[in-house]
């Protein structure tokens, strides 16, 4: 879990002549993820595609361009077909012809449209106006300008203009200005007013006429249009699944003829090489033998170590079956690939006896049991672990939900986010869609589990009445009688912060073990003592006087602790003390101290004067930072007991809070803290049922959602800043395997 799949780097060497039925293997399989020829080697180049590529990947943007016209989408795929490349070329063409047809004359008709609604909106000013349109053009002698603006700035600007006869025509605020001038000279005395000028139409009608016509037109345009885009339906439905597994064979055709162009080649042989999960060579080997048999050589170059970049210095031994009658290298021995037929032997240029095409990192399978599978999803949010790296994704699986259940922690609320998972998990195909319905399922369940724990259902505790006749195991603390609780989540904060950040530091020292021992106790090794150290002292009874006192009561045996464990601080175990001179303060060194001492000398000592301000920012701030899930955690607890006491009502009594609704006996009145909506009487009580309704659904609706803004951003960032942080770089190379998941075509 913690590492990704072992990978292995093969070598599938061979003469041109059964290239394609190497290709088509290969493709059937799916194994091989095909590092790209870099063109680095003498004498080889790369492939070129195989006859018909061109026409394959053309057909493919004619498909994909018909897609996107008509709007097809998966779920009109219906069942599984077999398309032939007679229907590539006759059944393709006609379907492009018609949809080309349809899709120009519905382009023609929105356009169309689009200018007579622009007409429309043009005609409505001159309406307005009530003048015909054609007493508004075509004089000889007078000019007439038409606009929209303010009558007193157009008065002012022919009164301070050349033009000395005019006449307004004015409604509302559209202005018809004639004068016998010509158009510039009047268009140019109207510069300085508040006026928009209109184009006049191009008709003789009066405006209202005018407009009917265009609305006529508009009613026709419209109706034609949706005969087309009817009609468009109609053939997206027919041809729907005849395009998606076109589309389909077609991206599977162009895949095929153009892998040669990531294989070097010489005029008679061809050489491939990828990375394939060590545990499938055989397959792959034993596949291309019966396909082929001796006209190719496949060798296992080397597995891939776990190491820095994937690889060890050397190869690997690497063990063969010789009966595969595949060829290879046997135990131990260096393998020097040759591409050869009959009639060419060429030795292949390689580095160190292999053969390398280009980046020689291997890509990354995570290793993950099928329930972890979905947190695989939130950490490549970040990014997909490097191959060297170790995988958080099962540490992320086992402390995400418990923090995300712990902070909410009710039975309700938790049967809500496990139905909500479900639902994405089953009625979404998108992976990460799905990989949140997962996340979402297990947190739920924590959530649910934890409210078992808390006998809390949507913030009522007479779930821990039913339960564990009234005494629940662990309480969240918001009521006054359990404060100890919530100064225990507090100190459980701080401790689970020191476990997840010092298995994050575990995690680079083991990564950090690939530049030797040495310098991962010096990167890692002095955080984990650092760390651990300080937090240890803090816990131990010296320095008494900056300590909260809780820290040492809630978990003791005494009255006020919330977890009885006996806890009352760690012993110092005292190595030394010493007495400054002239002050008089003795200083005890326990080994707690001295272990926070040295972690610090070695962070400085490994970092630097920074290493001084990342010991305080890391080893005390980011601990402290987990106290946020004690914060989470009462605040939405205290958003719950709000809607509860607003809509059932409350009394304070001995330190607890009673809701009124459920109680068998009348509250003392001094101590009702608040009514609640279902408890008024006479007149009101209808409209107390009917808001407490809505209220109590709303409100717990509102904490639900907030659950997830909340407590679940507040978990995801402890992961990602603090836990993550202390050791993940990321940048794998994901797995990419040479073949295609077929959904719509078959092949029988």
């Amino acid at each position: 879990m913690l590492r990704p799949e072992r990978m292995s780097r093969v070598s599938v060497t061979g003469s041109k002549r059964v290239m394609d039925d190497v290709i088509e293997t290969v493709h059937d399989l799916g194994l091989l993820h095909v590092t790209e020829y870099d063109g680095s080697w003498d004498y080889f180049e790369p492939g070129d595609p195989a006859e018909g590529a061109e026409d394959a990947s053309e057909k493919l943007v004619t498909v994909r361009s018909l897609k996107s016209i008509l709007d097809v989408d998966e779920a009109d795929a219906g069942p599984t077909r077999l398309v032939t490349d007679e229907a590539l070329d006759e059944e393709l063409e006609e379907i492009r012809q018609t949809v080309n047809e349809l899709d120009d004359r519905r382009d023609e008709l929105t356009d169309e449209l689009r200018t007579i609604e622009d007409e429309i909106q043009t005609i409505d000013p001159f309406v307005t106006l009530g003048i015909d349109l054609d007493l508004l053009q075509g004089y000889e002698n007078l000019s007439v300008v038409v606009g929209e603006g303010d009558i007193e700035t157009v008065r002012d600007a022919l009164a301070h203009s050349d033009v000395d006869l005019y006449q307004f025509f004015q409604e509302d605020d559209v202005i018809a200005v004639a004068a016998r001038t010509d158009e510039d000279t009047l268009q140019d005395a109207l510069v300085s007013a508040t006026f928009t000028e209109l184009t006049v139409p191009d008709s003789e009608a009066d405006p209202e006429s005018y407009r009917e016509e265009l609305q006529h037109r508009k009613q026709q345009l419209e109706s034609k249009l949706t005969t087309v885009e009817d009609e468009l339906e109609d053939l997206r439905l027919d041809v729907a699944g005849f395009l998606l597994a076109a589309e389909e064979k077609l991206a599977i055709d162009v895949q095929k003829s153009e892998a040669p162009l990531t294989f070097a080649t010489t005029e008679h042989a061809f050489v491939a090489e990828g990375w394939i999960p060590s545990d499938r060579y055989a397959d792959l080997a034993e596949a291309l033998t019966d396909a082929v048999g001796e006209a190719i050589e496949v060798d296992e170059l080397e597995r891939a170590d776990y190491s820095e970049e994937g690889h060890p210095e050397s190869t690997e031994a690497v063990e063969t079956d010789d009966s595969g009658g595949s060829g290879g290298a046997s135990t131990g021995e260096t393998v020097e690939a040759s591409a050869s037929d009959e009639t060419e032997s060429q030795e292949v240029a390689a580095d160190g006896g292999l053969v390398t095409m280009g980046d020689s990192r291997p890509p990354v399978i995570q290793n993950n049991p099928g329930v972890v599978k979905p947190f695989e999803a939130l950490v490549e949010i970040i990014n997909r672990p490097q191959y060297d790296e170790l995988d958080p994704t099962v540490v992320f699986f086992l402390t995400f939900p418990a923090f995300f259940g712990f902070m909410i922690g009710d039975l309700g609320y938790g049967v809500l986010y496990m139905g909500l998972g479900y639902w994405l998990l089953k009625s979404f195909d998108n992976d990460v869609v799905k990989s949140l319905g997962g996340v979402g399922l297990l947190s739920g369940l924590f959530t649910a589990i934890f409210g078992v724990l808390y006998g809390e259902l949507f913030g009522l505790h007479q779930l821990g009445d039913i339960l564990w006749n009234g005494h629940p195991p662990i309480h969240k603390g918001l009521q006054p009688h359990y404060l100890a609780y919530g100064q225990a989540w507090l100190l459980v904060s701080v401790i689970a912060g020191v476990l997840h950040l010092v298995v994050g530091r575990i995690f680079d020292f083991y990564n950090n073990l690939d530049h030797g021992l040495g310098e991962a106790i010096m990167e890692s090794g002095s955080w984990i003592l650092f760390t651990v150290g300080l937090w240890l002292w803090v816990f131990t009874r010296t320095a008494m006087g900056p300590k909260p006192a809780f820290m040492f009561e809630v978990f003791g045996s005494g009255d006020g602790a919330a977890l009885p464990i006996g806890f009352t601080g760690f012993p110092v175990l005292e190595l030394f003390r010493f007495t400054i001179p002239g002050v008089g303060f003795t200083m005890v060194v326990g080994v707690a101290l001295a272990m926070t001492i040295v972690g610090l000398v070695m962070v400085i000592a490994a970092e630097g004067g920074i290493g001084l301000i990342e010991s305080i920012t890391q080893g005390f701030g980011h601990v402290v930072s987990y106290t946020r899930i004690a914060a989470v955690l009462l605040a939405k607890a205290g958003m719950a007991l709000a809607v509860n006491l607003l809509v059932f009502g409350a009394t304070l009594h001995g330190g607890e809070f009673h809701l009124i609704w459920f109680m068998s006996e009348e509250p003392v009145a001094d101590d009702v803290v608040f009514q609640g909506l279902l408890n008024l009487d006479g007149s009101m009580a209808i409209v107390g049922l009917l808001f407490g309704i809505v209220l109590l659904v709303l409100g717990h609706l509102l904490v639900l959602v907030l659950g997830i803004t909340s407590a679940g951003l507040q978990a995801v960032r402890l992961e990602y800043v603090e836990f993550f942080g202390k050791f993940f770089e990321g940048g794998g190379k994901a797995y990419e395997p040479f073949g295609y998941d077929r959904e719509f075509t078959t092949e029988d």
